[in-house]
């Protein structure tokens, strides 16, 4: 691979490069599952064609939770699918197999709930891929389109490779000792997830900003400082961090 010149925007083929060895940091120690999946969805939008993306986690009961996605209107659309029990990454994880739907309008006998919210929302096309290493199906990646146009199969190649990638190093068998430990991490992600929520919240309310640019901010603090996002998510859901840290950037208690 060549390099480009000092000063100029990496191509497409560095930045998918980028994005695998992103993916593969999960083979080493100490990595965040949420922040993971959330750069997973965000790689799927940003240089694979998505128009959004969400992911959906099992428990050690097999039930599935919302953990990451590349905005709050479609981790409101992947809820409905809990909610409702239908829809493409529900059917995706079930069955081990990818869903692809061309045109969510033929679909609405098939979804009678999630169709049409989808549609209300702009999306008229959505792919699912089961994140699968080999009989063990532990969730499932959303892809939504707004047009009724399924992405090309080149990139839903790289998408499914991206998925395996981290797939992998959640199922990691370092990680693994009779189910055990991945039982316990996968728990731990879910926890986690719901105090990221509250620690959106928290910013939401304090700096009067949506939840997606909460998020953002959040994020942004975490890797501008190197802190786990878990880690600065429950000290702002406990109140022993400052929300005005994460508003203006500055490393404060």
């Amino acid at each position: 691979m060549n390099t480009p010149p000092a000063g100029s925007a990496p191509t497409r083929e560095q930045q998918l490069v980028r994005a695998f060895v992103d993916m593969a940091d999960t083979l080493v120690d100490d990595y965040d599952v949420v922040d993971l999946l959330h750069r997973l969805a965000g790689y799927c939008v940003s240089l694979l064609g998505a128009t959004a993306a969400g992911l959906l986690l099992s428990d050690q009961r097999g039930s599935l939770h919302v953990v990451a996605a590349s905005d709050e209107r479609t981790r409101l659309l992947e809820l409905l699918q809990l909610q409702a029990d239908q829809g493409p990454c529900l059917d995706a994880y079930r069955a081990g197999a990818p869903v692809r739907v061309e045109d969510l309008a033929a679909e609405r006998d098939r979804w009678p709930v999630f169709a049409p919210e989808a549609l209300a929302e702009g999306y008229h096309s959505v792919q699912a891929i089961p994140l699968r290493l080999r009989r063990q199906v532990i969730g499932a990646l959303n892809l939504f389109g707004r047009d009724a146009t399924l992405m090309g199969q080149s990139n839903l190649d790289v998408a499914r490779a991206l998925a395996d990638t981290a797939t992998v190093g959640i199922l990691q068998e370092r990680a693994i000792h009779r189910g055990e430990v991945l039982t316990e991490q996968l728990q731990t992600a879910l926890n986690n997830r719901v105090i990221i929520e509250q620690a959106k919240g928290v910013l939401f309310h304090a700096g009067r900003i949506p939840m997606d640019e909460a998020f953002e901010r959040l994020r942004s603090y975490c890797r501008n400082h190197n802190l786990q996002l878990s880690v600065v998510a429950e000290e702002l859901a406990g109140g022993t961090l400052d929300a005005r840290a994460i508003l203006t950037g500055e490393r404060r208690r």
